[in-house]
């Protein structure tokens, strides 16, 4: 292929990268905000594109726009998990396994400038039987959140299978609302008298703690 060619291919290439990413962060942001009801057209014009079939044209179905935005930050947050996992070793501290599981998505929202949206989208997603289950399979072809169940498991060697999948459930509740509901607060007023992500990390790591470790009845 000509220099003249493969410049003129490259450029193209680099443009539809570029409008891809814009119509990613543009949908996470309006679903976060708005729910998963907003309409590719709505995306499109949000993103400045022209063409109202500009989504489908990148991304095919919403179900794979969806999956998009979930896997563009899946990479970031596992490898937090990673080094938390690695960092945890063989601890028996519930509490540090706890926290390995509760601390990658808010340090990497931390690091990123604000406002961000994708905790708010994560739970705009759990929320909807449509999507539900996409968020939970990205979850779980995480390795290293299958070894913090494992420890998890190993540590409370007592709990009843019912009540073990029972408090799984209610975690995974806890982490995505808080999550959402905290980034709602930064993003509505950034300076103001709330909890900054260290703290709110470290009071549900608290109260995940009294979770897992509450007696079980009779």
């Amino acid at each position: 292929m000509p220099a003249k060619a493969r410049s003129r291919d490259g450029a193209r290439q680099d443009r539809a990268a570029a409008t891809r990413e814009l119509i990613l962060v543009t949908a996470e942001r309006l679903f976060a905000e708005e729910g998963l009801s907003v309409s590719n057209r709505q995306v499109s014009a949000a993103a400045g594109q022209g063409n109202n079939s500009s989504v489908g044209y990148h991304f095919g179905d919403r179900v794979e726009l969806v999956r998009a935005i979930l896997q563009r930050h899946s990479p970031p947050v596992e490898r937090l998990r990673a080094e938390l996992v690695a960092d945890a070793a063989d601890t028996q501290d519930l509490r540090v396994w706890l926290g390995s599981l509760v601390r990658p998505l808010p340090e990497y929202l931390a690091s990123l400038p604000g406002p961000t949206f994708f905790a708010r989208f994560g739970a705009q997603v759990m929320v909807d039987p449509g999507y539900r289950e996409l968020a939970i399979e990205d979850a779980m072809s995480s390795p290293s959140l299958h070894i913090i169940l494992g420890r998890l498991d190993r540590l409370l060697p007592d709990l009843p299978t019912p009540l073990r999948t029972q408090r799984r459930v209610m975690t995974r509740q806890l982490m995505v609302f808080t999550w959402a509901e905290h980034e709602r607060v930064l993003a509505e007023d950034p300076n103001g008298p709330h909890l900054d992500w260290p703290q709110a990390v470290a009071g549900l790591v608290d109260a995940l703690t009294g979770l897992w470790q509450a007696p079980v009845s009779d």
